[in-house]
C-alpha cells in the first residue's frame, strides 16, 4: 500500500506538472516507476501531454544521473560511501556496479539501467573512472527514454489503477531488461572483437 507520504509527495508535484515529473526524477526521494506512472496518470486526466512528459521525465533522469556521475567524479567512492544513503544507495551496490563497470566497460551505463539494484548506483564507478562526460550522457539518455514511456504509457493505461503498476509492469520490464542485457553483451563482443583485431 502506497504511505500518505509518497502520496502527498506527489500530489505537490503535480501542481508543478512537467517540471513535477523532471524534480520527482531528480530527487530520487520516490522510484521512477510510481513518479512515472503517476505521471501517466496526469496524461490521461488530460493535465499533461504524453511527449512533454517524455521530455521532463528523460531530462529529470538523466540530471539524476549526472548527479551521481559528478559525485563519483570529484567526491570519489568514499564521499558516496558517505553520503550515498541519502540517496537510497548502499556500499553494496557501489560494489556491485562498480564490479561490472570495470568488467564490462562503459556499455553496461546503458544495459544496467534497467536492473534492479545497480540501476542508480552504475553512475557512480562512470565517475570515479573518469568516463567521458558525453559518452556517459548519450548512454544515459538511450536508456532512460525507453523506460520514461514504458512507464508513463503504463500510467495512462492504468488510469485510476496507476497505483498498481510496478505489478502491472512485470510482463514489460523482463523482456527490457532482457533486450538491454543482449544489447549490452553485443557491444561487449564488438568491443572485444575490435581491441582484437586493432
Amino acid at each position: 500500500m502506497m504511505s500518505d507520504f509518497i502520496k502527498s509527495i506527489l500530489e505537490f508535484l503535480s501542481q508543478l506538472g512537467y517540471l513535477g515529473i523532471a524534480l520527482g526524477l531528480m530527487i530520487e526521494i520516490i522510484p521512477s516507476e510510481i513518479v512515472l506512472g503517476y505521471g501517466g496518470y496526469m496524461i490521461s486526466q488530460g493535465n499533461l501531454n504524453f511527449f512533454g512528459a517524455v521530455i521532463a521525465g528523460t531530462v529529470g533522469g538523466t540530471i539524476a544521473q549526472l548527479f551521481l556521475y559528478w559525485a563519483g567524479y570529484f567526491g570519489g567512492r568514499p564521499f558516496l560511501e558517505k553520503y550515498g544513503k541519502y540517496v537510497l544507495i548502499k556500499k553494496s551496490h557501489i560494489d556491485i556496479a562498480e564490479s561490472w563497470f570495470q568488467k564490462y566497460g562503459a556499455g553496461v551505463i546503458f544495459s544496467a539501467r534497467f536492473i534492479p539494484v545497480v540501476r542508480h548506483a552504475i553512475s557512480i564507478p562512470a565517475g570515479i573512472a573518469k568516463m567521458s562526460a558525453t559518452k556517459f550522457t548519450l548512454y544515459t539518455v538511450a536508456a532512460v527514454v525507453p523506460w520514461t514511456i514504458l512507464f508513463l504509457y503504463l500510467g495512462k493505461v492504468l488510469g485510476s489503477n496507476w497505483a498498481h503498476i510496478k505489478e502491472y509492469a512485470q510482463p514489460y520490464v523482463l523482456p527490457t531488461i532482457i533486450a538491454a542485457v543482449v544489447l549490452g553483451a553485443i557491444y561487449f563482443l564488438i568491443k572485444k572483437t575490435k581491441k582484437t583485431t586493432d
